[in-house]
Order: C-alpha cells, then sequence, then structure tokens
C-alpha cells in the first residue's frame, strides 16, 4: 500500500479550503492511500478488447432537420403587410416589460 504523508493529507485539504483536525490526518491517510491503491487495480485491467465509449448510455439525436418548411414568401410579406405598426422594417408591438 502506497502511504500518502501527512503534509500530502493537509495540502489536499488546503487545496480542497477545508479544515482537517490533526486527529483525522491518520484516517484521512489511511483512506486516501486505498483510493489510490484501488485506482492502481484498476489501472490493471486488461481493457484491450473493450470498444472505446464517449458516454455510457447510447445516444441519439432524435431532433428534426433545420430546413425552411416553405419557401412561399407571399404568406409571409401578407402577414406583414397586416400589421398595424411597422417601423425601420420591424414589426412594432407594445411594450410587454415595464422601465
Amino acid at each position: 500500500m502506497t502511504m500518502i504523508s501527512k503534509e500530502e493529507v493537509q495540502h489536499i485539504a488546503q487545496l480542497a479550503r477545508i479544515r482537517v483536525d490533526e486527529k483525522d490526518v491518520e484516517k484521512l491517510q489511511k483512506n486516501l492511500s486505498e483510493i489510490l491503491d484501488y485506482f492502481n487495480v484498476l489501472g490493471e485491467v486488461d481493457v484491450s478488447r473493450v470498444e472505446p465509449m464517449t458516454h455510457s448510455i447510447a445516444l441519439q439525436n432524435v431532433s428534426r432537420e433545420d430546413v425552411a418548411r416553405s419557401k412561399d414568401l407571399t404568406l409571409t410579406q401578407k402577414l406583414i403587410d397586416m400589421f398595424p405598426a411597422i417601423r425601420e422594417g420591424f414589426l412594432k408591438v407594445k411594450a410587454i416589460f415595464s422601465r
């Protein structure tokens, strides 16, 4: 087992911005060392025949294609022409937010 030093535990606590009592340092040394040893065990696992993946669940894009539905601009122009207030090419509406 690779043992982490007390200084390393205190440095990790400082980086994490947590206060660690001196009585808890030894327990944290043991726990962190066990965690690192477990990662070493995981590093020894043969994954050469495992296909790489980017996500644990196979996802599919369910969005529609972003394609214009109609090229007939006459309907759009008719709606714009019927609008009561147009200013500098923009459709003018009543304010919905108060200042």
